[in-house]
Order: structure tokens, then C-alpha cells, then sequence
């Protein structure tokens, strides 16, 4: 009895301190990317607050917000729908996979590649910049993956503390990890006011967050929650994309390196979500096919909206 009273959870203070020294690699990466992404966005707060980038805010804020309302459109059908098969759940993940991959290089890369070489006056300066900035955004979402409670459908519970939280909110904190690196793509791709580079992004993330949003909603239920209920926590982790998009927006409007660093950053956290989360989510059901083709169309299709709208 004595042994039972003694064996109390850990805080989550202490819960995050065993988590730091079992990972003690991964905490220090975090704490680095955290350290760096603090530095820039004090650095630019000034020009923002200063009205220095107030185009750029304003589209930004746009961008965040066509993403918000582009899940929100996603997620109304579960209201009325029953159920997704695994497959066209798959699927649909898969086409936005596709679509991040695909942003992540035309819409990202590429520009901070020409940016980061513009700026140094050396191509392979410049892409080292990128380097660096892509880095950084691996760091900060494998740190966030480690210390953040959160599940996915097929995947399971990870982070400090998950066995502590519902499973409903483990899937919301997961949605809020999904999230935030497409909303901060987002800031970042506008922090410079080039339509040529926030446009095609803006459209191709908030294509991808229709079917996104209403994979989002059918997991909630599957999880518990009424249709009314899913549907609402769908439409509000929507708010994490103009979140982020400020975020980005203060990364990368004030120092002119920034901005391929804040390139990278958003590209490197978009490709650790696809590659660390979605598509094995994708390939767990044995619908590799299916998924597969999805990435593929959705990559195409962002390449075309590169095309045309940049």
C-alpha cells in the first residue's frame, strides 16, 4: 500500500526532464532551433511593429487565413458523412503529401536558393544558408515531435507525457504539429510581399487542406467525438495556420538573411511532417498504390500552380 502511494505521476515539469535526458541530443537540437527562431523574430518584431512590413503582414495574414477557412470547408462534409474507407483516407493524405513535397521544393527551396545566392554573392554560400535553414526546421519539429504529447490515427500516441492525455487531445495536438509548419511556410513565403512566391504556395496549401481538413474530422470521430464536435475541433486547429503565419512573417521580414534561412526553416519542418508522419500513416493500411499515386498527383498539381501563378 505504501509502494502504491509513493508511485505518483510525474509532473510534467519533472515528465519533461526525464524526456530531456533520455533524449539529450534531440532536447539540445531544440533548444538550438528555439534559441535561433527567438533571435530572428526579436531581430524583425521591430520592422513589423514599425509598419516596415505591413504589406507583407497583411498578406501574410491572408494566406493564414485561406488556409484556416480552406479546413474549415474540408471538415463541414463529416457532418453529414458516415465514414471514409481506409483507402480514400490514404489517398487523400497522400495527394497532401504530394502537395507539400512539391511546395516545399518550388515554392521554398528554390527561392531561398536564389535569395540565399543573391545575398552572399556565392551559390554555394547560398545554398548553405538554405542548408541551414532546413537544419533548424528538422530540429524544431523532431524536438516538438518528442516533447509534445500528440497521436495519429494509425501511428500511436509519442511525445513526454502521452499515456497522461486523452486520446481525442493527443489527436488535436497532433493536428496543431501538422499545422504550424504550413502556416509558417506560409508567413515566410509572403515576409518579402513577392506574390510570385506566396501565391502559389497559399494555393497549393490551402487546395491540400480541404481533403486535409476532412480526413482530420472523420479521425475525430473514429476517436469519439459527435460529428458536431469533430467538425468544430477540425475547423479551429485551422487557427494554427495564421498562427504560424505570423510566426513566419517575423522570422524572415527582418534580417536580409533571414529570409532564405526562414526558407529553409519552413521547408525543412514541412518535409519532416511528410516524411516522419504522413506517409507512413499512408503506408500502414497496405494502401501504398493508392497513397502513392495521390503524392504523385498532388505533386504535379503543385508543380503546375508553380508554373502558372509564379
Amino acid at each position: 500500500m505504501e509502494l502504491a502511494q509513493h508511485e505518483q505521476p510525474l509532473s510534467w515539469r519533472a515528465t519533461w526532464q526525464a524526456q530531456a535526458h533520455a533524449h539529450p541530443y534531440t532536447s539540445a537540437g531544440l533548444a538550438l532551433a528555439l534559441a535561433v527562431v527567438a533571435w530572428l523574430l526579436l531581430v524583425s518584431v521591430w520592422r513589423v511593429a514599425t509598419g516596415e512590413a505591413d504589406a507583407a503582414l497583411r498578406l501574410g495574414l491572408l494566406g493564414g487565413m485561406a488556409g484556416f477557412a480552406a479546413t474549415a470547408v474540408g471538415a463541414l462534409p463529416a457532418l453529414f458523412l458516415r465514414g471514409l474507407s481506409s483507402r480514400t483516407e490514404d489517398t487523400m493524405l497522400g495527394l497532401a503529401a504530394g502537395m507539400m513535397l512539391a511546395a516545399s521544393s518550388f515554392s521554398l527551396i528554390l527561392p531561398g536558393l536564389a535569395a540565399g545566392e543573391e545575398l552572399t554573392g556565392n551559390t554555394t554560400v547560398g545554398a548553405l544558408t538554405v542548408v541551414v535553414g532546413l537544419g533548424l526546421g528538422v530540429l524544431l519539429m523532431l524536438g516538438l515531435d518528442q516533447f509534445t504529447p500528440h497521436a495519429h490515427q494509425h501511428l500511436g500516441s509519442h511525445g513526454a507525457g502521452s499515456g497522461r492525455v486523452s486520446r481525442v487531445w493527443l489527436f488535436v495536438f497532433a493536428i496543431a504539429l501538422h499545422n504550424l509548419p504550413e502556416g509558417m511556410a506560409i508567413g515566410v513565403s509572403f515576409s518579402q510581399g513577392d506574390l510570385n512566391v506566396g501565391l502559389p504556395l497559399t494555393t497549393a496549401i490551402a487546395i491540400q487542406d480541404i481533403p486535409e481538413g476532412l480526413a482530420v474530422a472523420m479521425a475525430l470521430k473514429a476517436a469519439g467525438l459527435s460529428p458536431s464536435r469533430a467538425v468544430w475541433v477540425a475547423v479551429l486547429s485551422g487557427v494554427m495556420e495564421p498562427v504560424g503565419a505570423l510566426l513566419g512573417i517575423g522570422l524572415a521580414s527582418g534580417l536580409a538573411l533571414a529570409y532564405p534561412i526562414g526558407l529553409g526553416l519552413a521547408a525543412g519542418a514541412m518535409i519532416f511532417v511528410v516524411s516522419h508522419e504522413v506517409i507512413p500513416e499512408t503506408h500502414r493500411n497496405g494502401h501504398q498504390t493508392p497513397a502513392t499515386l495521390g503524392l504523385m498527383a498532388g505533386f504535379a498539381v503543385m508543380m503546375v500552380l508553380d508554373t502558372t501563378l509564379g
